[in-house]
């Protein structure tokens, strides 16, 4: 069963910017976290995203189309991340999340979807 992991966003993370040591701290840990993904056979994907303010929108409705500027709010509706996994069930998918060090300096959250097989 294939899986998309998505790490929501925050308002720190919308500002593209956070606090050392606990960016070099974090990177490091979540390296561990991916190469145990890795180790583990389950890990197809991985990567963080830039802040909604340089991302694009387009809106259809019927035949047109219109192009939507960043940033796009509230934050905590957004995706500052993701991972594709392949995993037996949703279970071990829970497992494993469980498992991720928290990918920003205060609170947040992973959401996991199924992907239509």
């Amino acid at each position: 069963m294939r899986v998309m992991v998505l790490v929501k966003a925050t308002p720190d993370s919308e500002t593209g910017l956070f606090p050392e040591p606990w960016t070099s701290q974090m990177m490091a840990a979540m390296g561990r976290y991916n190469d145990a993904l890795r180790d583990a056979g389950i890990l197809i994907a991985a990567d963080g995203l830039t802040p909604t303010s340089q991302g694009k929108r387009i809106a259809f409705d019927g035949a047109d189309r219109a192009v939507i500027d960043g940033p796009f709010t509230p934050s905590r509706d957004q995706v500052a991340g993701f991972w594709l996994w392949d995993v037996r069930d949703m279970d071990e998918a829970v497992a494993w999340a469980k498992r991720c060090p928290n990918p920003m300096p205060g609170p947040s959250e992973i959401e996991i979807r199924p992907l239509h097989e």
